[in-house]
């Protein structure tokens, strides 16, 4: 595969081999017809002459021989015949005639098989029909179809993504509720009302202090009236008692007739399931925006041609949208001169300019730090307030100050992921970075910040439950007193967040968008509101917005299992909400996105969180003791100490098979494994890129053939004239 026309075709589908075979094939026939010197003055003529002459001479020198190929249809018409199991006649690059006669060859060849392989390739050809039909119909009953189909048309395949992205995680959301409520909540709701005939296993603590199971029940005194709003946004008072909190799951197992449902390993299981299934799904849906983004960022030439002659969005059919996308192109081909130009300043830069820009990049990267740092502070100052201040009573404070310090690390949150982007923002415009590499710097400023504050909170509350200055640390692992059940209170951290959030982007949307939109509308001649102007539909600080919010119930659903159940009802909210606000309060913004670099990015970003999110919920699962007092995992001194015990109630032969699976003498020899199989992943697409360096280098010569052509034909015509 080094020369770019080997003996042998490139195993990279049949989609190639015809390329590569008709630049054979006219390599041959060059060679045996006549000389025609017109011909030979060709560029691809003489780079292929060149190329032809040795590879015959290294077929020489190893005593092989060059087999001339009759025709390209025969030899297609055998590479059907050898591929007729496995190959589509759709996925040749032939017209229709030719697809025809070569489906007659099938159907011919079809009579002289077995009846066994006829059964097959008849099932076979059925089978694929009723999954395209069943593909077709599970199209019309997508969620919100007309919808994200109607706001494409209006508005081009960026904003789409976004709103599609948006049904991505009510889907995804959708499927994590279930799975908990499979494996968690239904066995429980089925013995709790007396559906099966099955009980509740409940098997005394052991070796466990009675101080560490105290846990203080709601108050029965006198309730205020706003009390049950404190609660609901909250997560406190009759909520807490509710299956909306781990500590309510006060379960050792169920037993049934058979057998004994072991409900804490369901929960641990239903935990690990659904963070796999989220990182399945999502690196599923990467791969094929990062392959599309790949091979658009291979050449800037390139990247100039697709955006002048193939950057029209065809789905537009709005007048101002139309006028959006031409500013937006404009606007793309600027910030790629832009980046041109900036390319030439640095190949032109002196050492002192280079020392000079790099240490301006350093000083402002440490006030980006900066500021993180300080953000980070705030959140955890706020967190430590909240956490010691909110056990006063509720009849010993106003309403308002009951609700301020419950949300007071919230508001910092929102009040820190506002400023940030704005002082990012500012700084950027110093460090002397191309547009494009601006944006991205930015967004990944932004992603951090946004989702590195929800750690910074965990974190916090972790550092507050393991420690205690009494001797209760030292009989339950943990700050009983202040935190007798600290996966609840963990769970109602996560569920204020969700709530607040969604509260923020309702109060945006209805006291900001709203109101600016009709002055601009009705005040258009203020020069302040024409400075002000209307509100930009940003896709990235929206994507951001859900992927805080999803992050938020990737970590909130292990301590509130019915927190996805939450997440999915916000964002069915969230996607009226801001189709409402693109259609009637907002404009979209003149830098847009493309479709599929919007669906990667999208992901990725989602990707980001979704790590972020593993880390705390590992160290808590591991690491901190597990509440005595509440929830299913009592009688272990970590929640991860389920998997151990339960390995142990295997057989003895099981038991000897996992435990060499998890041994050393397991993970060196299939790392190794690993590692082979990834150098040969890495040999391969070596090989499909030289693969695809060869077919740009013949589209390249067929250009100049076509500007060699038209070169002559002019001089021949002017030849004529002159004659």
């Amino acid at each position: 595969m080094s020369e770019p026309s080997g003996s042998a075709p490139p195993s990279g589908g049949p989609s190639l081999r015809p390329v590569l075979l008709q630049e054979n094939l006219s390599v041959d026939s060059s060679f045996s017809s006549p000389t025609v010197n017109f011909l030979q003055e060709l560029p691809s003529y003489r780079s292929m002459a060149r190329r032809r002459t040795t590879l015959l001479s290294r077929d020489k020198q190893s005593g092989a021989l060059l087999k001339p190929t009759d025709s390209y249809s025969s030899h297609l018409e055998g590479e059907i015949t050898e591929n007729l199991n496995s190959q589509s006649i759709r996925k040749y690059a032939l017209n229709i005639s030719e697809k025809r006669r070569l489906r007659a060859i099938q159907e011919t060849q079809m009579k002289y098989l077995s009846e066994w392989d006829q059964w097959k390739r008849y099932s076979s050809k059925s089978w694929k029909r009723f999954l395209e039909k069943a593909h077709e119909m599970t199209r019309h009953l997508e969620l919100w179809r007309e919808d994200i189909r109607s706001i494409e048309g209006k508005f081009g395949t960026g904003i789409q993504s976004y709103f599609s992205f948006l049904r991505f995680l009510v889907l995804l959301n959708s499927v994590i509720f279930l799975i908990i409520f499979m494996l968690v909540l239904l066995p429980v709701l089925l013995t709790r009302y007396k559906i099966t005939n099955s009980t509740f296993v409940v098997i005394p603590l052991k070796d466990i202090d009675k101080q560490c199971t105290v846990y203080p029940g709601s108050s029965s005194g006198l309730i205020y009236f706003y009390s049950y709003i404190i609660d609901l946004l909250s997560g406190t008072g009759f909520l807490e008692e509710t299956y909306l909190f781990y500590g309510h799951y006060t379960i050792y197992g169920i037993k049934f007739k058979n057998f004994t449902y072991d409900l804490p390993l369901a929960y641990l299981i239903s935990t690990i399931s659904y963070l796999a299934l989220s990182l399945l799904w999502i690196v599923k849906r990467s791969v094929e925006g990062f392959k599309v983004n790949l091979i658009r960022s291979e050449e800037h030439f390139q990247s100039y041609c697709n955006k002048i002659f193939a950057g029209w969005d065809f789905c537009i059919t709005n007048r101002s949208m139309a006028d959006l996308k031409h500013s937006s192109l404009r606007y793309e081909l600027r910030a790629d001169l832009e980046e041109e130009r900036i390319r030439q300043k640095i190949a032109q830069r002196t050492s002192e300019e280079t020392i000079r820009i790099y240490s301006l990049r350093l000083l402002l990267n440490c006030i980006v730090l900066a500021v993180l740092a300080a953000c980070f502070y705030a959140i955890y100052l706020a967190t430590i307030f909240s956490q010691e201040h909110m056990k006063k009573e509720i009849g010993k404070m106003v309403f308002g100050e009951n609700l301020l310090i419950l949300y007071l690390p919230s508001i910092v949150i929102t009040l820190a992921n506002f400023i940030t982007p704005i002082i990012f923002a500012k700084i950027i415009h110093y460090e002397d970075y191309s547009p494009g590499f601006e944006i991205r710097l930015t967004i990944l400023r932004c992603v951090f910040m946004r989702l590195a504050t929800i750690c910074v909170l965990v974190f916090t509350l972790g550092s507050k439950i393991t420690s205690c200055d009494d001797t209760t640390c030292e009989l339950c692992g943990y700050n009983q007193k202040l935190y007798p059940c600290w996966e609840t209170q963990v769970g109602q951290e996560m569920y204020k967040l969700m709530i607040f959030d969604l509260i923020i982007i309702l109060a945006v949307t209805l006291f900001v968008d709203f109101p600016r939109k009709l002055l601009v509308t009705y005040c258009s001649s203020w020069k302040l509101i024409q400075c002000w102007g209307q509100q930009e539909f940003a896709i990235p600080d929206n994507v951001l917005g859900i992927v805080y919010g999803q992050t938020i119930c990737w970590i909130g659903a292990f301590f509130s299992p019915l927190l996805p159940a939450i997440a999915t009802a916000k964002f069915i909210i969230i996607f009226y909400v801001k189709e409402l606000s693109l259609l009637y309060t907002c404009k979209p913004s003149p830098r847009q996105f493309r479709a599929s670099n919007s669906n990667f990015f999208f992901l990725l970003v989602l990707l980001i969180g979704l790590c972020l999110a593993i880390i705390p919920l590992t160290v808590s699962m591991s690491s901190i003791p597990s509440s005595k007092a509440c929830g299913p995992f009592t009688n272990y001194n970590t929640t991860w100490e389920v998997i151990p015990s339960t390995v142990t109630t295997f057989p003895s032969s099981l038991q000897s098979v996992i435990h060499g699976i998890t041994s050393e003498a397991f993970a060196v020899p299939f790392f190794m494994i690993i590692c082979l199989i990834m150098f040969y992943f890495i040999a391969l697409a070596g090989a499909h890129k030289r693969v695809v360096m060869q077919l740009r280098e013949q589209l390249s010569l067929e250009s100049r053939d076509k500007r060699y052509l038209i070169q002559k034909l002019t001089e021949a015509q002017q030849d004529l004239r002159d004659q």
